[in-house]
């Protein structure tokens, strides 16, 4: 999946914009503030109907609008394009989506059709941050590589839901509680077994990158399923009712679980400095794009804002490296345009783009020679 054309109106700073990004890499150089991360922003929003700096989706909105339009072109492949916009007023409680000329079933529908990794400081959270954060990193691979995952998340979700409620009465009508502690166990332990074949496939990518970027494999990717190893769900469910009782809410469970990246057996973010850790969580995010495109024939669109921000120039010219030999459509951005220069194998087919003021328009190669 590529973007041929992207086109913004009134989208943060940026009034109008339109441009025809290329298939490959695409770099966005300008001062801070000037709109290049409002791109990258606009891009995320077509694929998730979210923002990654914002909740409230009306602060995207330009202040002296009333409303915000993205529009792109995408291309499924040789003899296929479909159009997506995403358009939301001040004045108007939900965001009108049209995709391929009529609204969308779910936000599911776009994810599946545009799939976006996004590499920005935020990032850093996938070792840092809390289990919450990791959970969604892996339930993005999950969805988009296996068709059943959501089916069983929904279903899951929705016992969940009714199990906590039924905690939080005053009596509980336990036959119900049963009920629905057996549909959360089944759906529940489905959840777990794609999870954990899913990291199965994705551990090797993840340390061929690891050897590209920190010359060591000396590493563990570990999984924590959420509740006792020595039970299965529906056991730990019932051994935990009383607690769970006491506490409103379900305490076990695939909604408890965590992954862990390990070097040489400690933690990360513990012993690796703040450049290896983007290298880390970059590889994360690069080893679940190329699965994607192994398994289901889909390439990603990759989102990297600020690439030299905490690299050096030689691991910047092995990141360009790995870029350049992986599928999917890459939008960097950067504030200094030689450092974004640096490093490519084959600068003349990358697309330069200037953006000042909310104005994006193309640039001529940059040649650093």
């Amino acid at each position: 999946m590529t973007i041929q054309r992207l086109s913004l109106t009134n989208f943060r700073n940026i009034i109008a914009a339109d441009l025809q990004p290329s298939e490959g890499i695409n770099l966005l150089v300008g001062k801070n503030a000037s709109g290049k991360t409002s791109l990258l922003e606009a891009i995320y929003l077509l694929s998730l109907v979210r923002s990654f700096r914002s909740k409230n989706i009306t602060k995207l909105i330009n202040h002296s609008a009333e409303q915000f339009t993205v529009f792109a072109e995408i291309k499924a492949d040789a003899t296929t394009a479909y159009s997506l916009g995403i358009q939301r007023k001040h004045q108007e409680a939900e965001t009108e989506i049209l995709f391929r000329g009529q609204k969308p079933a779910g936000v599911a529908e776009l994810t599946a059709t545009l799939p976006v990794q996004l590499i920005n400081p935020d990032t850093f959270r996938l070792l840092e941050g809390s289990p919450k954060e990791r959970r969604q990193f892996l339930d993005w691979g999950v969805f988009h590589v296996e068709p059943t995952f959501i089916h069983y998340w929904k279903r899951f979700q929705r016992a969940l839901k009714q199990r906590n409620s039924l905690l939080r009465r005053g009596r509980i009508d336990e036959l119900e509680l049963q009920l629905w502690e057996k549909e959360l166990a089944v759906n529940g332990e489905q959840i777990t077994a794609l999870r954990k074949a899913y990291l199965a496939r994705l551990k090797p990518l993840f340390a061929n990158l690891l050897e590209k970027f920190l010359g060591s494999q000396d590493f563990a990717l570990n999984f924590q399923r959420g509740w006792d190893k020595t039970l299965d769900l529906a056991e730990s469910l019932l051994a935990s009712r009383a607690k769970d009782r006491e506490q409103g809410f379900t305490q076990t469970g695939p909604q408890r679980a965590d992954i862990r990246v390990l070097i040489k057996g400690y933690a990360a973010m513990d012993i690796l400095s703040r450049g290896q850790q983007k290298l880390i969580v970059s590889a994360l995010k690069l080893a679940q794009g190329a699965l994607l495109s192994e398994v289901r024939n889909k390439q990603c669109v990759y989102l990297i804002d600020d690439l030299p921000a905490e690299l050096d120039r030689q691991h910047r010219t092995i990141f360009c490296e790995v870029l350049e030999q992986q599928s999917g459509q890459v939008f960097i951005t950067g504030v200094d345009a030689d450092a974004l220069a640096e490093g490519w194998q084959q600068p003349e087919s990358i697309s330069w783009f200037h953006v000042e003021h909310g104005q994006i328009s193309p640039k001529p190669y940059l040649s650093t020679k």
